[in-house]
């Protein structure tokens, strides 16, 4: 019985720590897709870095990751069309998580 337990613990362990690793890689994609808005958008600096945190706290408001593509298609009106957004943040998910293997 103790061996069920231990296994069952050890799922649980394993669950909570790649939800976390989901939760930080799109926290870390949202931060890098705020840079590069900021920078389309003339943003250096602070105000960049102010702007990348606007980023990732609208991702907390709704389920979803829709949010996030909706306030940088607004905001970058149009420097980016939805294609070019929508392939920025697939890439930018992709470089968060080979971020987050290496540390």
């Amino acid at each position: 019985m103790d061996n069920f337990k231990e296994r069952e613990r050890a799922f649980e362990n394993k669950f909570a720590h790649d939800e976390e690793m989901v939760f930080k890689a799109f926290a870390r994609r949202n931060r890098l897709a705020g840079l590069w808005a900021a920078d389309l958008l003339g943003k250096s600096g602070d105000d960049a870095q102010a702007y990348a945190m606007e980023v990732i706290h609208v991702d907390v408001g709704e389920g979803g990751h829709e949010d996030v593509y909706r306030k940088l298609a607004a905001d970058l009106g149009d420097k980016a069309d939805e294609r070019t957004i929508r392939a920025k943040l697939d890439e930018l998910l992709t470089r968060a998580k080979a971020q987050l293997i290496e540390e």
